[in-house]
């Protein structure tokens, strides 16, 4: 058995794939779970091409996983693939899909479908078309997909790809995606008045049984027009399959679909598809050369993977479709009329791949964007505070803000020198050797699992997750600044942070979030749904509490039941706005410190956020800001976030 080298403990074999058992979570990066990810392989060419070529057939297995496994930061609920072979004989299987659930799923599924090949012998397993006859998972078109769960739904049966079978090969459908659907009611009710009796109310289940039927719809157009013409037998299944075209089933089904998504498919016959909602909310890449076309949330794992640079790979437009038919030929079309740019900005500060040059640079940007206001919350005595970072995903936005010092510190050195002609020798070593302090205050002590899941034992257990650096700060003397990527819900703050970095005696604790505020539930992805999650939110119902303001909330709860009657196709107002209107964000930020700073904590504290227009300026080709603003790009949106405001009052605030 050959085996092939590769970095990170990875052996790649010419017949089997094999993963050192390392825990991948543990690199310097700390893991996130936030977000899907779909990943798609079309072969191009014949797999004796790859077997010659690169010494196995398999070579489209091996890129899947790599694919998979550079997008492991986007979801470890779940991962699933379907393979599809095109020259299957009648009676012979032909699509074939493995799923596994939790943090090792990647591994359980690759080494399940290598697994299947132990028994075969080498010179068989080193025959292409012994292989394209009769071993699973030998196939052209491959679909991959890593999940977190947005809908609260968990199980094997909602881990994707999802399968819908028939003895049509072209009826056949696997389906993946990283999306969430705002109004899921809307298309149940759509495929229901056709008579369709959909098992499962949850929305991949639906648009698996939507796209079905518009593909048996396109299958049956198809039989028709081969019967009039005279053909019989297997020429009626050649003349479907070599003229189906999946931009039908699109334009008849993407229209009813309101949410943030990248939707992947492909059939029994060999047609596959990946259409990006008309927004642009979720990401998706694609590359295209004489061997294959590969599709990715990502670009740099395309990078990476396939050994191109950038500009070979090309973003899928905000409603457009990648399709690839059965003789691997290749177009995009437009299925939905593009519509306003609402690309998701915290995709870029949160859970994208941090190795992306764009990102990479925004993420900078965002820190440099706070110099002015980490300058006004330590009073501009650079000479007595230290930075830091806290968590390890803020790394790159804590370069950006040491930068943004670094500029401002020249400055002041500048100034200094021209304040008087003569300088003492003194004086200048003074002057030239002033520099911003940084240090490593805290490492987060990742073998510690906080396995315990509720009480107060739970919570000692989290407070104890991050080590503390000794002997960074002058205790009393010093202002230490950390930045963050995100406040959400600060519970790791109150639980754990504050009171680590408190125990090294600063003078004043800066905790900077690269975001602005988080004030508002998403719908197009992330698990984010409760409004008492948010910690803003939280604060603004302090603040109306301790002014008398109750009223407001009554008020617009009952404006809320109103808009229910309307249907979720159309905008109405985003009553939660209304609840933030009356305070500044630094009199929420003062209420956040309040309600998060735990008891005991010597030092003062500070929040400091990003403003929305130092986002909109870091982050300039992805102004969606929904998250921040409560301005949803989907009607869906400001439906939803108006029902988390109704079920917050009648289920926790009059509780």
């Amino acid at each position: 058995m050959r085996i092939l080298p590769a970095a990170g403990g990875m052996r790649i074999f010419t017949s089997f794939l094999y993963t050192d058992s390392i825990d991948l979570s543990l690199h310097s990066m700390e893991p996130l779970k936030h977000e899907c990810g779909v990943a798609m392989i079309r072969l191009r060419k014949p797999l004796a091409y790859y077997q010659e070529k690169y010494g196995t057939w398999m070579y489209g297995l091996n890129k899947l996983y790599l694919l998979m496994e550079k997008q492991h930061n986007r979801g470890q609920e779940g991962a699933g693939l379907a393979v599809v072979k095109l020259h299957s004989a009648p009676g012979d299987e032909y699509l074939f899909r493995e799923r596994a659930e939790g943090a090792s799923a990647i591994q359980e599924i690759f080494n399940s479908v290598y697994a299947s090949f132990a028994d075969v012998p080498q010179e068989k397993l080193a025959d292409a078309a012994y292989a394209e006859r009769y071993l699973p998972f030998a196939g052209s078109c491959l679909m991959g997909h890593l999940r977190y769960s947005t809908t609260g739904r968990s199980g094997l049966t909602f881990v994707h790809p999802m399968i819908r079978r028939s003895n049509w090969r072209a009826k056949c459908l696997s389906i993946c995606g990283n999306f969430n659907l705002t109004n899921v009611t809307n298309v149940f009710e759509a495929i229901t008045s056709v008579g369709q009796h959909p098992r499962h109310v949850s929305d991949m289940h639906i648009l698996l049984e939507q796209l079905g039927h518009r593909l048996d719809r396109e299958v049956e157009r198809l039989f028709v027009e081969s019967r009039a013409q005279g053909l019989e037998g297997m020429d009626i299944t050649h003349y479907i399959e070599e003229r189906i075209d999946l931009a039908n089933i699109l334009r008849q089904s993407a229209p009813l679909w309101d949410g943030g998504f990248v939707m992947c498919g492909e059939t029994g016959s060999g047609e596959s598809y990946a259409m990006r909602d008309p927004h642009g909310i979720r990401p998706a890449f694609y590359y295209i050369d004489d061997e294959v076309v590969v599709l990715a949330s990502e670009r740099p794992v395309i990078q990476t993977v396939m050994n191109v640079p950038a500009e070979q790979i090309t973003e899928l437009l905000p409603g457009q479709a990648l399709l690839v038919n059965r003789a691997a030929q290749v177009r995009t079309e437009q299925i939905v009329a593009p519509k306003k740019n609402e690309a998701c900005s915290f995709e870029r500060i949160y859970f994208s791949r941090g190795s992306d040059a764009d990102i990479y640079r925004e993420r900078k940007a965002l820190g440099e964007q706070l110099t002015p206001a980490i300058l006004r919350a330590v009073g501009g005595d650079l000479e007595h505070t230290v930075f830091s970072f806290i968590p390890n995903t803020a790394e790159v936005a804590y370069y950006g803000m040491v930068e943004g010092m670094d500029k401002h510190l020249t400055e002041e050195k500048l100034r200094r020198l021209r304040s008087k002609a003569d300088h003492t020798e003194a004086e200048l070593r003074s002057i030239l050797s002033a520099h911003v302090r940084t240090e490593k205050v805290a490492i987060k002590d990742i073998k510690l699992r906080t396995f315990i899941s509720e009480g107060k034992s739970r919570n000692e257990l989290a407070a104890h997750v991050y080590d503390i650096t000794y002997g960074t700060v002058v205790p009393g003397v010093d202002n230490l600044v950390v930045i963050d990527d995100s406040i959400v819900r600060g519970t790791t703050l109150r639980q754990s942070i504050i009171g680590i970095l408190d125990r090294l005696g600063p003078k004043k604790i800066v905790v900077v979030s690269s975001c602005p505020q988080v004030r508002y539930p998403d719908y197009y992805g992330i698990d984010m749904s409760r409004m008492k999650e948010f910690i803003a939110f939280r604060a603004a119902i302090a603040l109306i509490e301790e002014r008398g303001m109750q009223a407001l909330l009554e008020e617009q709860y009952q404006k809320a039941r109103e808009l229910e009657s309307v249907s979720h196709n159309e905008h109405v107002e985003n009553v939660v706005k209304a609840i933030y209107a009356p305070f500044s964000p630094e009199e929420i930020s003062r209420k956040m410190v309040e309600l998060l700073r735990p008891v005991g904590t010597r030092a003062e504290v500070e929040l400091v956020f990003q403003s929305i227009e130092g986002l909109h300026q870091a982050i300039p080709g992805h102004p969606g800001d929904w998250y921040f603003s409560g301005d949803y790009p989907t009607a869906g949106g400001s439906h939803l976030v108006n029902k988390a405001f109704i079920d917050y009052i009648e289920q926790d605030y009059r509780k």
